[in-house]
């Protein structure tokens, strides 16, 4: 007679599960708020809508999964004197989700490392971005628009650039050297040969991980989802397009909204999709976009 595994035996043989921790974002404490020049009080700076609606998301998913420890994290980057951002942080009734961190430059990408952070959001000049990307972590140089738009707090709503961005920049490189028409023929040639990972890969992967949990709730509707990522592309719909949507599918990754604008300027379209954080390597579209009121990020790539 074959004998039947315990309970124990079958405990033992089942595949382990990876093991769930917290998205951890950092950023400097100068994009979270600003100091009043005329008094010792603190106002919002560009970060803060986007911290307020990864607040949301993990409010929503608190609620779906209470067990979930895959929530968003903000490690504030702060100097030497804490009293003004603890007492923002308090006013703003962002204690669950943000946690002071003081680090030198010297040590900042070991201890991002440290911290298994996915993004690095840094005020201006952002000289340590190139090294903090070289180091494994997404970053990039946050820029406060003149009049910043107000956008609603949810859905979180993060759009992306493509080349140097999601992607790596293989195919700008090769815009840069052959120009345009260099590079059609290089994505003609290569449509169907996924584009190399860019630094912010891993980061699209992990909003995409959690818009996985909501989707997977019973009679799930996409408006329910609390996140929704966009990309926002230079490239044309054509081959071009074609290999950056490939690419993507390549990877098992899914994007809610895709535009390619064959190189129009970019400002229009976000200032109708209102998001909370873009990125992009190139700082023209960067300033379009900004121009528009839209808190932009240049990846310094």
């Amino acid at each position: 007679m074959k004998r039947s595994r315990s309970s124990e035996e079958n405990t033992k043989m089942a595949p382990k599960q990876k093991q769930e921790i917290p998205i951890t974002i950092a950023m400097s404490s100068e994009i979270l708020f600003k100091k009043e020049e005329s008094s010792s009080s603190m106002s919002p700076g560009p970060a803060f809508s986007f911290v307020k609606a990864l607040k949301a998301v993990n409010a929503r998913l608190t609620n779906l999964r209470p067990e979930s420890q895959e929530l968003f994290q903000v490690k504030l980057i702060c100097d030497k004197s804490t009293d003004l951002s603890d007492q923002f942080i308090t006013t703003h009734d962002l204690k669950d989700i943000i946690t002071s961190m003081t680090v030198s430059e010297e040590h900042l990408i070991e201890k991002l490392q440290e911290n298994k952070t996915i993004l690095y959001l840094s005020a201006p000049p952002g000289t340590r971005v190139p090294e903090v990307m070289k180091g494994g972590v997404a970053a990039a140089v946050m820029l406060t628009p003149e009049n910043t738009m107000e956008v609603p707090e949810t859905p979180l709503r993060v759009v992306f650039d493509g080349d140097a961005v999601i992607f790596s920049d293989e195919s700008e490189l090769v815009y840069q050297k052959k120009q345009l028409k260099g590079f059609l023929d290089n994505e003609r040639e290569k449509v169907n040969e996924p584009l190399p990972k860019g630094p912010f890969k891993d980061f699209l992967e992990a909003l995409g991980r959690l818009q996985k949990k909501f989707k997977e709730k019973e009679k799930f509707k996409e408006k329910d989802c609390p996140i929704r990522t966009y990309l926002v592309t230079s490239r044309n719909a054509g081959n071009a397009g074609y290999r950056a949507l490939n690419t993507l599918k390549t990877w098992g990754l899914e994007i809610d909204e895709a535009y390619f604008l064959n190189g129009s300027p970019k400002g229009p379209l976000l200032k109708l999709i209102g998001p909370h954080i873009f990125f992009d390597d190139q700082m023209r579209h960067v300033q379009t976009v900004m121009n528009e009121g839209v808190v932009a990020c240049h990846v310094k790539y």
